[in-house]
């Protein structure tokens, strides 16, 4: 049994406040005095949020969506709150690039995932606990975006925002895994809202795989009276070069699922000898590496493989240490959508809206 489900009983509490704190931005819609004030930014927002906690795969569906906008000639930056960061206020997220050469412990500093998504896509990204601020001064710094009339349109990603409601958003993108519409209520199970929440979404985005493993995955959108468009995404996790066939490899990683990546390593004909599984968003410390050093010498691992969000946390001293028994390796995980012109023409629509 999930140690978790000994939470049941504290689950209505949770769904009480939930809702309570929905009925006052539902009423900010609605006009009512009494309402949740939200604030709006002087460029168009596109939020990507889930239902979940962690693993929907919502990181790399914001990477790409930077990329698109910026192919159709525009600025983009990220909002996002960075979790786990131990700096204060608002601030830009420094440069680093995806194969984990950052400044030592700037991963700690920003949220290992603004600082993945700054090194991935070289966008501007900005963490604060209140958004509305970070944009603010996203605005501020490149307040050239908007100078002239043929200058490239700008456009803010509020990444993780679905529950984020202080923050107007022109579009409202939900990221769902198929794992969802099986989940419970927080805290007994990783639904952070009801399924219900959906209908607030203006677009569902689907993994491909979610829905050729679950036939019934259409039916469970229309009972659920889910309209919106639904935007499919095929993901791919790369192998790391110059990694040779039947490698012995000791694969790890402080993510939500983990499992997937073992599997798709493995689908990919990596030859998994041994694995390891840390808490998602987990900091490193000397003695994971002594436990994946032992491990190494265990299996006689010749390499170690993990994701891009695992190798931004790891610090160049801790990248040393394991580099001594073996190579680390990144595996990048990248997502296309399969109908790409129709997300361009919502996406544009939604920021040409404003």
């Amino acid at each position: 049994m999930n140690p978790q489900r000994l939470l049941a009983p504290l689950t209505p509490l949770y769904a009480l406040g939930l809702a309570l704190k929905n009925r006052r931005y539902d009423g900010y819609k609605n006009g009512q005095k009494d309402s949740a004030t939200v604030q709006r930014l002087a460029w168009p927002v596109i939020s990507v949020g889930n239902l979940s906690v962690g693993g929907a795969g919502k990181t790399p569906v914001v990477m790409r969506l930077v990329e698109l906008l910026r192919e159709e000639g525009m600025h983009a930056d990220v909002l996002s709150r960075g979790y786990g960061r131990r700096s204060q206020g608002v601030a830009r997220v420094p440069s680093a690039d995806a194969a984990g050469n950052a400044e030592d412990h700037l991963a700690a500093q920003y949220g290992d995932e603004p600082v993945l998504i700054a090194a991935t896509t070289h966008a501007p990204v900005y963490v604060g606990a209140s958004r509305y601020e970070a944009g603010q001064l996203a605005e501020r710094e490149a307040a050239f975006a908007h100078e002239e009339p043929g200058s490239a349109r700008a456009v803010h990603i509020l990444d993780d925002g679905f529950q984020h409601r202080q923050l107007a958003r022109d579009l409202d993108i939900v990221v769902l895994h198929a794992s969802d519409f099986h989940e419970w209520l927080l805290p007994a199970g990783r639904l952070r809202e009801p399924l219900r929440a959906l209908r607030r979404a203006d677009v569902l985005v689907l993994r491909e795989e979610d829905s050729d493993l679950d036939s019934d995955l259409a039916a469970r959108l229309d009972a659920l009276d889910l309209q919106q468009p639904r935007w499919l995404v095929r993901r791919s996790l790369q192998m790391p070069a110059g990694l040779p066939a039947q490698t012995p490899v000791l694969a790890f990683c402080g993510i939500a699922r983990p499992r997937e990546f073992f599997a798709a390593l493995t689908a990919q004909g990596a030859n998994l000898v041994a694995q390891a599984a840390f808490r998602d968003h987990r900091a490193f410390t000397a003695a994971d590496l002594d436990y994946l050093l032992a491990l190494a010498r265990k299996h006689q691992v010749q390499a170690f493989v993990t994701t891009e969000k695992d190798a931004i946390r790891l610090t160049a001293a801790q990248r040393a240490r394991l580099s001594r028994a073996a190579p680390v390796l990144t595996a990048p995980l990248t997502v296309q959508f399969l109908e790409e012109s129709a997300v361009r023409a919502q996406l544009l629509a939604a920021v040409c809206r404003q």
